[in-house]
């Protein structure tokens, strides 16, 4: 790709826009209608710009033994952030990544290709769709970061779906999803009742600020059938530039509170985020 030069193009559900960060020689911002989709730096492929990003690497890290390749399931595409930091710190790890908008997997594969070897599958379809097709015990870690414009499509939401991703992942799994909410946070807590349905772990990383209620925010969802180092994985979210909480056990239960699971004819995506919401992190 020629370096420095923005490049614009429509794609299925929307327009992408490429640009150059000037501070790292062949880092790349992808926007889709203005909304930051990812972050990707070329030359250090390990290197995670957005805060949210940094969050799902660091359950990433903490899912097997340092460097051991995992089977991963990515459900969202964008420029391919988190498959290029998997087949950097865990070399030889197959990936598959499903993408809804085709036109938007070639600009990326044409602009930003992956390196040889990089042992990542995509695939253009329905998320959803393509999970209810997977195998069972196919995966050890399921990422769903899957945005339609700024919101998590409705039918990424329910019991239905989260015993889908049960399903497909191995006993000793992780499913990891970046969500999107706001005070009283009905969404997020929805969410939580939800996947506790399935999983008999959960945990909740995100900024004070957005927990406190002061802001809209992103919050990583993780869940599993097996705990999950709460106390590394804290001291690392404390240790990033906009430090986080993690929350689990009765603080995460008191959070969820009376929130119900969501079921198919009740789901609704996230909220619309409020302007300016999703700066860059």
């Amino acid at each position: 790709m020629s370096e420095s030069i923005p490049v614009i193009r429509p794609v299925d559900h929307g327009t992408a826009r490429l640009m150059p960060d000037v501070d790292r020689k062949r880092a790349w911002l992808l926007t889709v209608d203005g909304a930051p989709q990812s972050y990707v730096d070329l030359d250090d492929p390990a290197y995670l710009e957005f805060e949210y990003t940094r969050r799902l690497g660091h359950v990433l890290d903490l899912a097997a033994e340092a460097g051991r390749p995992l089977d991963a399931l990515h459900l969202g595409g964008g420029a391919l952030t988190l498959p290029r930091y998997l087949a950097a710190t865990r070399p030889g790890s197959r990936q598959d990544v499903v993408e809804a908008d085709r036109a938007l997997l070639e600009l990326i594969a044409e602009q930003l290709p992956l390196p040889d070897g990089a042992g990542v599958r995509q695939h253009a379809a329905d998320a959803r769709a393509w999970l209810e097709a997977a195998p069972d015990d196919s995966a050890d870690v399921l990422v769903a970061d899957v945005f339609g414009g700024s919101r998590v499509p409705a039918h990424l939401t329910s019991v239905a779906y989260a015993r889908e991703a049960e399903r497909v992942l191995r006993a000793d799994g992780v499913y990891l999803a970046n969500l999107a909410d706001g005070a009283p946070f009905a969404f997020l807590r929805s969410q939580l009742a939800t996947f506790g349905e399935l999983f008999a772990e959960l945990l909740l990383i995100a900024e004070p600020g957005v927990l406190r209620g002061r802001r809209f925010g992103n919050a990583v969802l993780a869940a599993s059938h097996r705990p999950l180092d709460t106390v590394a994985l804290a001291r690392r979210t404390a240790a990033d530039a906009f430090p986080a909480r993690v929350e689990h056990g009765a603080a995460l239960r008191e959070f969820t509170g009376g929130a119900r699971p969501v079921r198919d004819e009740d789901a609704v995506p996230s909220p619309e985020p409020p302007d300016g919401a999703f700066g860059i992190g």
